[in-house]
């Protein structure tokens, strides 16, 4: 039963010492309704974190995780609550599937390298939080740079310099307007008029010419026995005598030179060291890991074909789940105390068809509800951004006024419940099917027609939908 709200501009991470478990549930229903069970595992689980902070180093070092399995069908609100939790929690977040490591050596990546990508996603994560720290001083050295290329470093002895001439190339010689800059004039005058036209934009079109450091080398691949792993190595660090840190000429507008200095200014601001180990530590204390498709690997031994395969990718997983080192470009990662959250339909298979050893790693278990006619109807009016408010706002670039009646929403959400009893159940993806087929015509009609405003009701809805719910082998093709 679940109700998906989207991130606003307004979000704000919240102070986690101050969330108790009901809170954290709390602050989970504004973006996923329902679902009470799940939200209480994860409440607890984040709230432990915090106690395990707390706690003295080592008897914190003791207090290992309590992985969570979240059993349902698709569209109910698995992944959201997952993400959720991890932006409330501002920990490095990583879906994977588990059933890309089904071939492993294959087309699959070795179990580690989710460890590896997290490490990554936490280093942008931190690297975008130090950024925001030197975001200001970054732009005042970038505009002191840019000033540096359009006055002259220093004041001819007594005659007027020559002007330019190119009249968009700023030289030395090129003052407020285009006019000579005249020996005379004081230098700081000058240069703070040139800071005022720049601020207000006036010099954008002008030319200046920088030097653009040359791009690292790309990174490449190479086989192991473990798959393809990707080594991102550059080679100008190996060896620093043969590549030097080459720059190159170019001519760019200021208004590109501009944003182009501010990124290398807080380049050279960040230091990449820091950012490293904090991103390591974060990931290592309250990183989280969905493995999605859980039950997809749910083989147990004595299996033939696929089933050893699946055995061989639980006990790859077993090992980081559990809690080992492993070996990044970053330097050792620890994993005792990721958190990892697993979800699956198990509509064929169960959790106990997975080997006792990962069944053990994961000791609570929580089961999500299939989505009502109700859970739709909510879907499809509560959030911020629903599926009506959005094809409303599409519609309306186009210069038309398109409106849903109550009574359009609710036949709208009986016919997604009714396909997915008779078809497979995709939860709420189904309203996205169902409402594409609905404005169907009205989406491809809409730049044409006369009439500028629209109203869907119930019986438009039924007029679109009837036809193809009731023909079963249309529907499963079409919707």
């Amino acid at each position: 039963m679940a109700i998906y709200l989207p991130a606003t501009a307004d979000d704000e991470h919240v102070a986690l010492d101050e969330l108790t478990p009901r809170e954290i549930v709390r602050e989970l229903d504004k973006y996923v309704v329902g679902q009470n069970q799940a939200k209480r595992a994860v409440a607890i689980a984040l709230r432990n974190r915090m106690r395990r902070q707390k706690l003295s180093a080592e008897l914190a070092e003791e207090v290992i995780p309590k992985n969570i399995i979240m059993i349902g069908p698709t569209g109910v609100g698995k992944t959201e609550i997952a993400r959720r939790l991890a932006k409330l929690a501002n920990s490095p977040f990583m879906k994977v599937e588990a059933s890309k490591f089904t071939e492993v050596g294959y087309v699959g990546r070795d179990v580690e390298s989710m460890i590896r990508d997290l490490v990554e996603i936490a280093i942008d994560m931190v690297r975008e939080e130090k950024l925001e720290d030197v975001a200001d001083k970054a732009e005042l050295n970038a505009e002191e740079r840019l000033l540096d290329l359009l006055l002259p470093a220093m004041p001819a002895p007594v005659q007027m310099r020559p002007a330019a001439q190119d009249p968009q190339q700023i030289g030395f010689n090129i003052g407020i307007g285009g006019e000579p800059l005249l020996a005379g004039e004081p230098g700081s005058r000058t240069r703070e008029k040139f800071r005022q036209q720049l601020r207000e934009g006036k010099l954008d079109e002008r030319i200046v010419e920088l030097d653009v450091r040359e791009k690292s080398m790309p990174a490449f691949e190479i086989i192991t026995n473990q798959g393809v792993e990707e080594m991102d190595v550059n080679m100008k660090d190996m060896l620093p005598n043969i590549f030097g840190q080459r720059t190159k000429k170019r001519k760019m507008k200021v208004s590109e030179a501009f944003e182009y200095l501010i990124q290398e200014e807080e380049q050279r601001l960040i230091d990449m060291d820091q950012v490293t180990r904090i991103a390591v530590e974060r990931v290592e204390n309250s990183g989280i890991i969905f493995l999605d498709e859980i039950d997809k690997i749910a083989g147990r031994e004595g299996g033939h074909g696929p089933d050893v395969s699946r055995e061989g990718v639980q006990r790859d997983i077993l090992p980081i789940v559990e809690g080992t080192t492993v070996n990044t470009r970053y330097g050792m990662v620890r994993t005792d105390h990721i958190l990892f959250i697993a979800a699956g339909a198990f509509h064929v298979s169960k959790p106990s068809d997975l080997i006792p050893e990962l069944q053990g790693r994961f000791p609570i278990r929580v089961e999500l509800q299939s989505l009502t006619v109700e859970d739709f109807i909510k879907i499809l009016t509560e959030p911020k951004s629903s599926l009506t408010k959005q094809y409303i706002a599409l519609l309306d670039t186009e210069g038309l006024k398109l409106e849903f009646t109550p009574e359009a929403l609710a036949e709208v959400a009986n016919f997604a419940f009714r396909v997915n009893e008779g078809t497979e159940n995709i939860g709420a993806r189904r309203l996205h099917t169902i409402m594409e087929r609905v404005l169907d015509e009205i989406s491809f009609e809409a730049p044409d027609m006369k009439e500028k405003s629209v109203t869907i009701d119930a019986d438009y809805v039924r007029k679109t939908l009837t036809d193809i719910v009731k023909d079963q082998d249309l529907s499963r093709y079409i919707l």
